[in-house]
Order: C-alpha cells, then structure tokens, then sequence
C-alpha cells in the first residue's frame, strides 16, 4: 500500500483507486518459477532455439499475416526505413501473428514480480524496481485509457498484445497506425506493425544496413577474447577484427561503422559466428539476446522467401 501511495502521488492517480486495484492482484507462484534463469551450466543452443521458432506452422502464418497487412507493413518500412520482414520476423517470434499472446493477467504478473521477485535471482533488487516502475505505467495507461486493470492479459513479465510490449515501450513508442484514434496492439495488425517500427526507429535503425554479415578464422585457435568482451554491443572495427584473425567478405570489408562479433554457442558442439551491425544491436533493444535477434532475422527472411518461392 506504501508502494501504491507512491504511485499515486506520481502518476497524479487517484489514491484510493490505485489501493483497490493493486489489493486485487494475486501472487502467482508459476510466474515466479518461469522468472528464473536456466539453472547454471545449462548449455545454450543456437540450432535448438532456433527450432522454436522457424518451423512450418509460423512461416505459413507469417506468408498469411504479411498477405493480410501488405498496405499497413509497405507504409511502415516506407516511412521508418525498417524492412517488413523484420516487423513480420518480430510479430511471428513474440506471439505466432497474435495467436499467443498470454493468458497471464497483467496486474498479477506486474505485482508478483513487483513486490515478490525471487530473491534467488541474482539481479533481485533491480528486477523488482523495475517491475515496479512497470507497474506503475501500467496502472497510469489503463487510468489514461479507460481500460478496466484487472482485464488486460498478457506473458508472465506483463508483456502485452501482437508485439509483446512492456508497458513503459507501450507508453513510448506504441502508435495508432490505422487511424482509428486509439491504439490497440492486441486486435489491430496496422497499430502492431506500426509500433514496431517505431520501437526500432527510435533505437537508431539506419535504412538500409544490413543486420549482419559472416565471419570466418584464419587460426584453429584465434585471439577472440578482446573481440568478445563488449558482447553484442557494436565496438569494433574491421581493422581490429583483423588484427585479431577474423576473415570478413567483400560487403563486411565496405561496411564503415563497428560491428560487433557475435558467438551462438551450439550445445556440446563449436560455437558458430558472425558480425553484427548496429541494425542487429537495434533488434536486441527488443529482447536482449542475440540468438533472439537471429530467430527475429531469419523468420523474417523465411517467410519472405515463401511469398515469393
């Protein structure tokens, strides 16, 4: 209730109304479990993960999906720069087009992680004030829009509708693309579309750049600490990558930003690589990994290729 209070001053909510929805939220013990990480030594898998996600039954709903929304993805990449099969790879990775779009309640899955985070998490702390603060526009967008709070459902971490926003990328970056003068991410293709595009305009998409090139070794055992140390973070030059045995092709050897070396770890086997731009550092703003940025990559691309075979 001192945490709703808080809210309430912020925002300039009604108190009381913030009291009375916040007491109707429920701890749910299953989001707490689905919270946690891997247990540690879990080998990641690029080659498993990527079976989740480029399969039969999303390509055919992702050639349907962009077959019913052409006009809304063609007026999207015309005005953002960002291609259709990115917004399309996107859609299809968080929610199958809209066909899973979580059945948790939002307000129980924004409080139990809120105010009862697993403490066994190493990041505890600032996970729960984020999912306060998560809350907390939460709360300020349902009052704003008139939706009832104890309605909306979504993924266990409270992500909502087709493109799975958070509530605070909702708040900043969800647009009304089809004109109706209200947005709706969960029923409305055109408003999903739309603020996708939008999220990543406004991490620095840059038009035309490709997301990614190959990479290859000169060595059976390179020098890949120095390059791997930023992560995915774009850092580097094709002159450092050089210097430490990477092998780029033609365009990467053009391509005048940084880059950033990128490893897929293979379960057991070696680790493949490759070199992202800052195009695939924008698609990780959305969820922080690369092997979701591969699987947001090459569904879009898959699916591309079944509309025109």
């Amino acid at each position: 209730m001192l945490a709703a209070d808080d809210m309430a001053a912020r925002r300039d909510l009604e108190r009381d109304w913030v009291r009375q929805t916040i007491a109707q939220a429920r701890y749910v013990p299953q989001i707490a479990k689905l919270i946690l990480p891997p247990a540690p030594g879990t080998p990641k898998n690029w080659q498993l993960y990527r079976s989740r996600f480029i399969e039969p039954i999303r390509i055919k709903a992702g050639v349907k999906f962009w077959q019913d929304n052409q006009e809304s993805l063609i007026r999207a990449e015309k005005e953002t720069g960002v291609p259709a099969q990115i917004m399309v790879g996107i859609i299809g990775v968080e929610t199958i087009y809209g066909q899973q779009m979580g059945s948790f309640r939002v307000i129980d899955a924004l409080a139990t992680l809120a105010f009862d985070f697993p403490a066994s998490h190493p990041r505890a702390l600032e996970r729960s004030a984020f999912f306060k603060a998560e809350l907390e526009q939460f709360l300020s967008l349902t009052q704003r829009t008139g939706v009832d709070p104890l309605t909306p459902r979504g993924s266990y971490a409270g992500a909502m509708g087709m493109p799975q926003f958070m509530p605070s990328a909702w708040a900043r970056y969800a647009i009304d693309f089809d004109g109706d003068s209200r947005i709706d991410l969960s029923n409305s293709a055109a408003d999903a579309i739309g603020s996708v595009a939008s999220y990543l305009k406004a991490f620095k998409w840059q038009p035309g750049m490709p997301t990614h090139y190959p990479v290859r070794f000169d060595s059976d055992k390179p020098d890949l600490e120095p390059l791997l140390i930023n992560d995915i973070l774009p850092t580097l030059s094709v002159a450092k990558l050089q210097a430490h045995g990477a092998v780029l092709e033609d365009a990467a050897l053009q391509h005048s930003g940084p880059l950033a070396l990128v490893e897929l770890q293979m379960g057991d086997a070696p680790p493949s690589y490759l070199l992202g731009t800052e195009n695939f550092y924008a698609i990780t703003r959305y969820n922080w990994s690369s092997y979701y940025a591969m699987a947001v990559i090459e569904l879009g691309q898959e699916v591309a290729r079944a509309m025109n075979p």
